[in-house]
């Protein structure tokens, strides 16, 4: 499990530098310049990913059982995740009224992801890789919504028919993704 850690420290910890160092963050880009700045973020990024399914997929082959699930927890999960990719779609689709009350729906929804995957998931591995999004992804929700508050930022108003588009996409995906993807590149068919 240690090279699974090695990756969230990684990943999550890139991903956390706005979080805890906003202002070297931003020292860092003018000192670099926004291409090396973002190269050197996708590399880092890129490396703890890769670093996460590795670690995943070792840790999988002698699973630590830590609880069982209950029965029936599953459909749960089908729903949050669903909402998740909505919420994560409101973040791409511009115009869309989502956004707007939420703020930060990335975030918000890769908590929601992650909260319903922690549910699902008993073993030692999952609760590692899951409860380490969860807590990240939480103080990234939170951290922006203060940033935002701090900076007086609003947000556009959206329209109904950019709804209805976030909600249709969203769902979409998240229906290739659960009924095929899921289980081909995770080898676990959530919807089968």
């Amino acid at each position: 499990m240690g090279i699974l850690v090695i990756g969230l420290l990684i990943f999550l910890g890139v991903h956390s530098i706005r979080i805890v160092a906003d202002p070297w963050r931003t020292a860092q880009r003018a000192r670099l310049g926004e291409m090396t700045w973002k190269g050197l973020y996708t590399l880092a990024s890129i490396v703890g990913f890769v670093l996460i399914v590795w670690g995943y997929v070792i840790a999988r082959r002698e699973p630590v059982v830590v609880w069982t699930p209950p029965v029936g927890i599953r459909h749960l999960t089908i729903l949050l995740v669903a909402i998740a990719f909505v919420l994560i779609t409101a973040a791409y689709v511009p115009g869309n009224r989502i956004k707007r009350v939420i703020g930060h729906p990335m975030a918000a929804g890769t908590a929601i992801w992650a909260f319903g995957h922690l549910i699902a998931n008993g073993t030692a591995n999952a609760i590692v890789l899951f409860a380490a999004f969860l807590v990240w992804a939480v103080a990234s929700f939170l951290a922006a919504r203060h940033r935002d508050q701090v900076a007086g930022t609003t947000y556009p108003a959206g329209t109904v028919g950019r709804d209805v588009v976030t909600v249709v996409v969203g769902l979409v995906v998240w229906g290739v993704f659960g009924g095929f993807l899921h289980g081909w590149l995770i080898g676990v068919n959530p919807m089968g």
